[in-house]
């Protein structure tokens, strides 16, 4: 069973779809004990950072969150879910993420014949080898949808990079716990075969 945390953001309902397509067993969730009797957990979201945080917060899920990641439990942020797993954001000055990974959100930087939003099809670059790419070639497209990046303080954690106006920290994992800064749920085949990885992960830390 993988709990997919509810709190309002966008994006839930698609995730759940996916899963699902892979005959997974889901939960759309954010009761505490649900949430940490799962295999695996999922922070999805498309949204605002402030916005999120203060969800979080008023759903008393940030604690939940950390003692997932506390028990080992494998999770993984998708877009907004990933950038709340940082400390701080330029789109909220002030507001305080989740903490869980070191790092900072940044805007894309305006650059000329560059549309921000960055919406589409970019290219993946793996500095570092990750679970969730196994199987899955470099310069495999995957589907992005944002106007901030990640900048990770440690480069040992990033697992996918890519390009656009300036490099770009797409994906993360320290441990069992993952991020994406791209939408796999919306990434045709490479987007699922990263999702049964991430399926996989969970199956090998339950057997553990």
């Amino acid at each position: 069973m993988i709990a997919i945390i509810d709190y309002d953001a966008g994006n839930i309902k698609s995730v759940e779809k996916a899963l699902i397509s892979l005959g997974e067993s889901v939960v759309v969730t954010r009761d505490p004990e649900e949430i940490l009797q799962a295999d695996g957990v999922i922070l999805p979201g498309v949204g605002a950072f402030g916005d999120a945080m203060e969800k979080l917060h008023s759903y008393h899920l940030v604690d939940v969150i950390k003692e997932c990641v506390k028990r080992e439990i494998p999770f993984l942020g998708i877009c907004l879910g990933l950038q709340l797993m940082f400390r701080s954001s330029e789109e909220a000055p002030g507001v305080e993420g989740l903490s869980i990974l070191d790092g900072d959100i940044l805007r894309i930087p305006a650059k000329e014949g560059l549309r921000i939003p960055h919406i589409g099809w970019n290219s993946l670059k793996y500095p570092n080898e990750g679970r969730l790419f196994k199987g899955i070639a470099e310069d495999a497209y995957v589907y992005f949808v944002h106007s901030y990046y990640l900048k990770a303080d440690d480069p040992a954690i990033v697992a996918a990079t890519t390009e656009y106006g300036t490099l770009i920290h797409a994906s993360v994992e320290k441990g069992n716990v993952f991020a994406c800064q791209f939408h796999p749920e919306k990434s045709s085949e490479i987007g699922m075969k990263i999702l049964t990885n991430f399926i996989q992960v969970t199956k090998e830390s339950k057997r553990a």
